[in-house]
């Protein structure tokens, strides 16, 4: 979305369209009538900076855009975007540590907008491992990139078409929310990799049908590993808004065993 050019009603219609709501249904659910709603959208009328607050929360727009939205209408900017190296987000960051050595055999990390890994428990590294271009695992590391590049992870997951599927599907449904050109360009690189095509789940699948898992060989042994992401509540920081927690849990009681033993082995070492 180009602010420079783009007035505020082209840019709140732009969200509508792309959550794919009627200007009724938009209006209705904001408060407003139809006709206020469209003359915003054509320019007649200049919304409030509390209509475009209250038209990018029904939609909800991230809160980066808007940012933009209100910068675009004239007015002043109501959520902080720091960044991650400044002082006042430190107290945050330490806390989303604490959850990532919290989840502790098992795996977990945490991520920005666009999949960049910035924090990591301990339990990551024995996934890494193998990883042949290491020049993947030097910061900035994207978790994505790392999971399906030819000499990433991608040799030693054992259900890569599967998974392959399942990022691309996951990536291509998040742009669809924030219409970033970042994950755009990710999700075609990604999807330049080698790893072929899948249309049914494995026999293999161990996670009971409740996920796609991530079946992975690491140090000989044959992982099994499902994910769940987490967000915070309600932040009102922009680079917060887009923090996320990615946990890995075992699917099975061998990859349970096999992730106490490396925790084990890393407290010993």
């Amino acid at each position: 979305m180009n602010t420079t050019r783009d007035s505020v009603g082209d840019l709140l219609r732009e969200w509508r369209q792309r959550r794919r709501v009627s200007q009724l249904h938009l209006a209705l659910e904001a408060g407003i009538s139809q006709r206020h709603l469209s003359f915003v959208e054509s320019g007649r009328s200049a919304p409030s900076r509390e209509m475009v607050l209250k038209l990018a929360e029904t939609l909800s727009v991230p809160l980066r855009e808007r940012n933009r939205l209100l910068l675009t209408a004239g007015y002043a900017l109501p959520f902080a975007e720091r960044s991650l190296g400044d002082p006042a987000l430190k107290p945050a960051m330490d806390a989303v540590q604490r959850v990532l050595d919290g989840h502790a055999p098992n795996p977990a990390l945490a991520i920005d907008r666009h999949w960049t890994m910035l924090l990591a428990n301990g339990a990551v590294a024995p996934l890494l491992a193998d990883v042949e271009d290491k020049s993947l695992l030097e910061p900035p590391v994207n978790a994505l990139r790392l999971s399906l590049h030819p000499k990433g992870l991608a040799p030693n997951i054992l259900n890569l078409a599967e998974w392959r599927a399942h990022v691309l599907e996951r990536l291509q449904g998040l742009n669809d929310l924030v219409a970033d050109p970042v994950l755009a360009e990710l999700e075609k690189e990604l999807s330049s990799y080698p790893g072929g095509k899948v249309s049914v789940r494995p026999r293999t699948d161990r996670s009971g049908g409740i996920a796609v898992p991530l079946q992975i060989r690491v140090r000989g042994a044959e992982l099994s590993l499902i994910t769940t992401t987490t967000v915070f509540g309600a932040p009102l920081d922009v680079t917060l808004s887009e923090l996320a927690i990615e946990s890995f849990f075992p699917a099975d009681e061998a990859t349970a065993r096999f992730l106490r033993e490396a925790q084990a082995d890393l407290r010993a070492g």
